[in-house]
């Protein structure tokens, strides 16, 4: 599961997601991928049946990008406890997604082949997306 190695503090605020993505937001890697069009966190669990999904249908061809990594702690209170006495222990961690961000990248298969892998991998994540082709992608070239 994502998460990052160490952390400067344990804890972190829940913070405000307004607007849409200022960086991530076009193809950097790859000739398709999926944009977020919601905000939300993904949890690194997420990500991961994603990457699966998307790999098991490309069969190990191509190569695919992540591009959003979940180093937001979350903290949580256990169950049945009472209000007060300081905020909760640190949970799991989550990757802050805006509207406009780039979710995975992928290259090196068919048109088809990526239209699906990918559709597969939105499937698996709590957000709506979209399918974005390079706008040099030319499809006699990539088979």
């Amino acid at each position: 599961m994502l998460q990052p190695k160490k952390v400067k503090y344990r804890r972190q605020q829940k913070g405000k997601m307004k607007g849409n993505a200022q960086r991530g937001h076009e193809l950097a890697f790859g000739s398709f991928g999926i944009k977020s069009l919601q905000s939300k966190w993904i949890t690194g669990r997420q990500i991961e049946a994603a990457r699966i999904a998307v790999t098991r249908y490309m069969q190990r061809q191509g190569q695919i990008w992540i591009r959003i990594f979940p180093d937001k702690p979350i903290t949580k209170k256990p169950a049945e406890v009472r209000m007060g006495k300081g905020k909760g222990g640190p949970e799991g961690f989550v990757a802050p997604v805006t509207p406009g961000r780039m979710l995975i990248e992928c290259d090196g298969v068919p048109y088809d082949v990526a239209k699906e892998a990918l559709r597969l991998a939105a499937q698996k994540l709590p957000v709506t997306t979209k399918f974005v082709v390079r706008r040099d992608f030319v499809e006699s070239s990539n088979e």
